[in-house]
């Protein structure tokens, strides 16, 4: 009977510490009923995704609510830092750059997804390899993976009585760009609009050429630069330095019929989609393979995933963990999909879904635009990225304002890196 009472304590005991087992660090394995998650995003009223994630999520999941913590853009890092660093139990955090999922990663603040990362499906996910750490770990999953394109508007060929640019190599872009600009003042009609952004001549500069944006050696910048520096100086872009100083938005100036061509990432398609069915622009538009450089094969371009991780904290970790697997899944990529957003989740199924969205191009053009060989990362991720990032912009910013040679600027960077971070 003693022996009875006590295997019956014991049992008793072991019950009691079970939940606290299988929550771990603040898990949810064992909750049942509703469940709050609790998701960290930047600019929820501006980025429509997310929503359309939540709401597919939660129709696939009745008993999961989520509730977004919206951060503004601009602070979303340094927010997000000083949460985990305090132990904030937010359910998923959305990995809004590759620098801060290594910084994240590296101090045991997300939890190990590489299971879901090297399944079958994960297989599908465009952009996966970039979040490989530690040899073969995984701490979070893409859902989309965007990259660039070339914008053009067909009215304004037409009217200049051009052909569509296919096939450009860069100088053929240059000098396209010169024979689609028109107009003076506040009429002028640029042939390009080139941002402001440094991606825009190092990223592709180093994706096109097997350039190291980390290796301290950047003369391959110099082709690139030249390229940029020609369209400004024949007048067939915005000066750099008007641009910065007005502050001009690249969405602006191809919606308002300002520019003819605009390299830019794919994540503009659903901005345009839907300024398009608002009515609020009129711009008759397509998109075409990045121009190449010269005897290039196949079209190279550069882009980033944007990926979901769970919180190694997480309140609800289960849940967090179904949530980041559903958005990286088809049924993820079709929700987004369905927006004009490029999932990382990669099928024909998917292909043919997004040029089937009302307003969507669908010449053979464009499907080529979609469909590139090879997409570099925009920036090699590693401790040392933010403050070579930083080197490579201040140095971008000189050569672009003319303050500094380009041949100058170039040794001030490769000098710079090899004393401030090497």
């Amino acid at each position: 009977m003693k022996r009875r009472k006590m295997l019956a304590a014991a049992a008793l005991a072991m019950a009691a510490t079970l939940p606290l087992t299988a929550c771990g660090s603040g898990g949810d394995e064992t909750e049942s009923g509703p469940v709050e998650l609790t998701v960290a995003v930047w600019s929820l009223a501006s980025t429509p995704e997310f929503q359309t994630l939540f709401d597919a999520f939660h129709q696939a999941n009745p008993d999961i609510t989520v509730k977004p913590v919206d951060i503004l853009a601009a602070d979303y890092p340094t927010k997000v830092t000083t949460m985990l660093a305090g132990g904030d139990t937010t359910d998923v955090i959305t990995m809004k750059t590759l620098a801060d999922y290594v910084r994240f990663a590296g101090r045991g603040q997300l939890k190990d997804l590489t299971a879901a990362a090297t399944s079958a499906e994960g297989g599908k996910l465009a952009g996966l390899d970039q979040y490989k750490q530690d040899g073969d770990k995984y701490y979070a999953l893409p859902y989309r993976q965007d990259f660039w394109v070339l914008y053009y508007n067909k009215k304004i060929f037409d009217a200049a009585g051009q052909p569509y640019p296919t096939n450009l190599t860069w100088d053929q872009y240059v000098e396209l760009a010169k024979k689609l600009t028109s107009g003076t003042g506040e009429k002028k009609v640029y042939g390009a609009y080139q941002h402001t952004w440094r991606s825009i001549v190092q990223a592709i500069s180093a994706a096109q050429t097997g350039g190291d944006q980390l290796g301290g050696d950047y003369k391959f910048f110099a082709d690139q630069y030249k390229t940029a520096l020609a369209l400004q100086e024949a007048g067939a872009t915005l000066d750099f330095g008007t641009a910065v100083t007005q502050k001009t938005g690249y969405a602006s100036m191809f919606e308002s019929g300002k520019t003819a061509m605009l390299p830019m990432g794919t994540w503009y398609i659903a901005k345009i989609l839907s300024e398009k069915k608002k009515g609020t622009t009129d711009a008759d538009w397509a998109i075409a393979p990045m121009p190449q450089r010269p005897g290039a094969t196949g079209v190279t371009t550069f882009g980033a995933p944007t990926a979901f991780a769970v919180n190694k904290k997480a309140k609800h970790a289960a849940a967090a963990q179904k949530f980041v697997e559903f958005a990286s899944s088809l049924a993820g990529a079709k929700a987004i999909t369905g927006i004009g957003v490029v999932p990382a989740y990669q099928s024909d199924e998917i292909r043919q879904q997004y040029f089937t969205l009302p307003g969507m191009p669908t010449d053979d053009l464009s499907k080529k635009a979609f469909a590139p060989e090879k997409v570099n990362p925009e920036m090699p991720v590693s401790d040392k990225t933010a403050k070579i990032d930083t080197i490579l912009n201040e140095e971008h910013q000189l050569i672009m304002t003319k303050q500094k040679a380009i041949e100058d600027a170039i040794k001030e960077m490769e000098s710079r890196v090899k004393s401030e971070v090497n």
